[in-house]
């Protein structure tokens, strides 16, 4: 929308191309996507009149939300899908797109285009997309630089001259969804746009449905968040989704309302699957319960052939670093794998949360998750980490239960949980340098200032050495470590500490502000005027955590 015009594509059947010929007209499913904070949860809440945003963990939108709209002023409705904007959640965004028709790509006006904007998955999704220019109410809003950075992007408007393509930009809208400034412009966008698609469904096939979320819910079990793709989802039809199977024991929709049926381009969470199946699966109802069991069982079995087979390789690896030795020398590639256990409070985060640490790694360490699941942390999670030594990390679960904890500790398991991604991935990165190998790094322990000099004789008046009658300046200096001598700046000397003395006596250490005398092991050159290092060595980690690719525009 450019100047109250809209730009609009031709029908090109919406995502069901070619319709099929009983099909009848369904909701356009929009997906919301843009950056870590730049509104978009506050932006629905504004068009469904709620307040999701203020109740998220550190504000920021860790899972997908799925919803149905119904447009003011209108008999149409929309289904829309508020897609979390952290890099951390790509593989979420890349579901959204994957069933949505229309996008709306959020930029806030004061942020502008950040480099882990979602419009990738917007582009392979084949998505017409209207650019909603958020927060254009705060005091250092500059919307039209957010402009120029679109064109800069690739993402051509019609006020810039550009073509309007299939996957092209439909509109630009600016927005402040606390005072409503734009709402109105942006829903008129969206349902033109939708009706000139003409979507459509048939509802009168074995009903087909995508996980967008699933989770474990304390009164209902197993639940699952899913968009119909066609045909009529009901309560009692039999199932298969992913390797679970079941009877869909009941139906909610929007607002969490008991319905009986839920129609193509509707959102309804379902209850009665018998285990918890993966974001992405397919949703597909089945003649009988007897066959939705015979196709989860052939699933079931080879998915775990195929998990048990990751598994051994794993062992079979750690065997072999153990049997070779770890070599630590710079440049030698990666030698260590930080082993993971994954738990969440959904799958699509669980999933989430893999693919962003499974691309970290330090020059010498990588991850290797070995198990990723739902729930909180149990004690079959503990026995899992304990052949590999992994490390258990949960996201948006409770800590341990007592019992849990116990065990863990017993088998020296660590257990992090974290509600906010940055912290989880922060835990990550800690952990990858706290297994990398530590460097050798000489530190100045002490300084001493030499004030004067003195012989020492040996037998028969033998010259036996010269001593540094010193000052500790600053630190302290000791005798077991090594010393350097500066002249002028310039390093003359380094090498070990014979004696260390203080009024005759021999010590280990003298502090700052004392006098001492320093004899130095085969350096007889010391002169008034020259400065005395004390140098220890420290063990560090300089390791540098790699992210993995970044996501970019």
């Amino acid at each position: 929308m450019e100047f109250g015009k809209v730009a609009v594509l031709a029908r090109r059947g919406g995502r069901d191309a070619p319709l099929e010929a009983d099909a009848q007209p369904r909701p356009a499913v929009v997906t919301v996507m843009g950056h870590v904070d730049h509104g978009k949860t506050t932006l629905l809440d504004a068009l469904r009149s709620t307040a999701v945003a203020a109740g998220e963990a550190g504000g920021i939108t860790q899972h997908i939300g799925a919803f149905e709209v119904q447009m003011p002023g209108s008999r149409q409705s929309l289904t829309f899908l508020d897609t979390p904007g952290h890099a951390a959640f790509s593989a979420m965004r890349a579901r959204g797109a994957a069933v949505t028709d229309l996008v709306v790509l959020v930029v806030a006006a004061d942020d502008g285009i950040m480099a882990q904007a979602p419009i990738s998955h917007a582009r392979a999704a084949g998505c017409p997309i209207v650019v909603a220019i958020t927060k254009c109410d705060a005091p250092n809003a500059q919307p039209q630089r957010v402009r120029q950075q679109l064109i800069a992007a690739g993402l051509e408007t019609e006020e810039a001259g550009g073509s309007i393509q299939v996957c092209g930009v439909l509109g630009v809208v600016e927005v402040a969804a606390v005072t409503g400034q734009g709402l109105e412009e942006l829903e008129e966008a969206l349902l033109l746009q939708a009706e000139l698609m003409e979507l459509g469904a048939s509802r009168s096939r074995r009903a087909e449905a995508v996980v967008i979320e699933a989770k474990v819910d304390k009164g209902h079990g197993p639940v699952a968040t899913v968009v119909v793709k066609r045909g009529t989802l009901k309560v009692g039809l039999p199932m298969v989704v992913g390797t679970e199977w079941g009877r869909v024991r009941s139906l909610r929709g929007t607002g969490g309302a008991a319905v009986k049926e839920v129609l193509p381009g509707q959102p309804a969470e379902i209850a009665g699957l018998k285990g918890l199946p993966r974001a992405g699966d397919q949703l597909l109802v089945v003649d009988s319960e007897e066959r939705a069991q015979v196709i989860s069982r052939a699933r079931t079995q080879n998915a775990e052939f195929h998990r048990r087979a990751s598994v051994a390789r794993m062992l079979a690896e750690q065997r072999r670093a153990s049997e070779g030795g770890e070599a630590e020398g710079p440049g030698q590639g990666l030698h260590r794998t930080l082993h993971l256990v994954i738990k969440a409070d959904v799958q699509g985060s669980a999933e989430a949360v893999r693919q962003a640490v499974a691309h970290m790694s330090t020059e010498h360490v990588r991850v290797q998750v070995v198990h990723v699941g739902v729930g909180p942390v149990s004690q079959s999670d503990v026995q899992l980490a304990v052949p590999l030594g992994a490390k258990i990390l949960g996201f948006n679960v409770r800590t341990a239960a007592a019992d849990v904890d116990a065990l863990a500790k017993q088998h020296g398991i660590e257990v992090r949980c974290q509600r906010v991604i940055y912290g989880l991935l922060e835990d990550v990165g800690s952990l990858l340098v706290g297994a990398s190998p530590k460097v050798e790094h000489e530190v100045v322990a002490g300084t001493a200032e030499v004030l004067q000099v003195f012989q020492l004789k040996g037998n028969r008046g033998k010259e036996a050495g010269v001593v540094a009658g010193c000052r500790v300046a600053e630190g302290s200096v000791k005798a077991s470590l090594k010393y350097r001598v500066l002249r002028s700046g310039e390093v003359v000397h380094e090498g070990r500490c014979a004696s260390l003395k203080r009024h005759k006596l021999e010590v280990e250490t003298v502090g700052k502000g004392t006098e001492c005398g320093v004899l130095l092991d085969g350096f007889h050159d010391v002169r008034p005027g020259d400065q005395l290092q004390c140098i220890a060595v420290e063990m560090r980690n300089d390791a540098h955590v790699n992210t993995g690719p970044e996501n970019k525009w």
